[in-house]
């Protein structure tokens, strides 16, 4: 059975509601299913009243774990063409795990969205491909 990990960043519910929704498709194909966020950077009193979602059930996840995955699948809103800083930031974190080629053979995968009237529709995930390929 592949072990998935689904990492996600959500701040206002939206891509934490389409992580639960993959993971449930993802066992129904008999996957066994993590689902972890990157930790919030953004101060607490900033994001309470940006009216951020803080209430997330889903535990934080830690750049040691990801290399117990078979697959890891990333979900993340885009802010101004990118991928947002908590993200990033987290992913960053992981460079020490690719040099040492502990993510290699790791199928990797974007959560996709629906494109905004201010972007294409392609580069919604063009942000995280360079991460989706892990396994290169």
């Amino acid at each position: 059975m592949s072990k998935v990990l689904i990492l996600y960043y959500s701040t206002y519910g939206h891509i934490e509601t389409m992580a639960y929704s993959v993971a449930e498709g993802a066992r129904a194909a008999g996957a066994e299913v993590t689902v972890k966020r990157v930790p919030e950077t953004a101060p607490e009193a900033i994001a309470k009243s940006a009216h951020f979602k803080l209430d997330q059930s889903a535990p934080i996840a830690t750049v040691a774990e990801l290399p117990n995955y078979d697959a890891i699948i990333i979900g993340c809103p885009t802010r101004f063409g990118r991928m947002p800083s908590q993200m990033s930031s987290f992913l960053d974190q992981a460079g020490g795990l690719w040099a040492k080629g502990a993510l290699n053979g790791k199928v990797g995968a974007h959560l996709p969205q629906r494109p905004h009237s201010m972007a294409g529709r392609k580069s919604r995930c063009f942000p995280s491909l360079p991460i989706c390929c892990i396994s290169a």
